[in-house]
């Protein structure tokens, strides 16, 4: 795990998620060996091990974002996964939009 890189994406991440954490249902929780924040138990944003901010978004959004060059899907095993996207810290102005819209894609589909 790069700590620096970690650093710099907890910088970005925890003051967007700290109001998000005032909304109802809305907590922090472990997923991937790391916290995220999450809406009724499921996890809609994170920072990676690498300081790149993990999001869950419908897989169409997620191919705007990679088609943009502002993300790209999560990797895991080897394989991308469908409903999560990958975004740099050097994107970092975009990470409060994608995580409102990933808390708000994730409290849509969860009972």
């Amino acid at each position: 795990m790069n700590r620096d890189a970690m650093a710099r994406g907890r910088a970005i991440f925890d003051p967007v998620v700290q109001d998000l954490c005032a909304l109802p249902d809305v907590d922090m929780g472990r997923m991937f060996g790391t916290e995220g924040v999450r809406v009724r138990g499921k996890v809609f944003a994170f920072v990676a091990h690498r300081g790149s901010l993990v999001v869950k978004l419908p897989e169409q959004r997620i191919g705007e974002l990679t088609a943009d060059g502002v993300a790209a899907p999560m990797i895991m095993r080897g394989r991308p996964l469908r409903e999560w996207a990958e975004v740099s810290p050097d994107a970092g102005e975009t990470w409060a939009a994608l995580i409102d819209e990933a808390h708000r894609f994730v409290d849509e589909i969860t009972p």
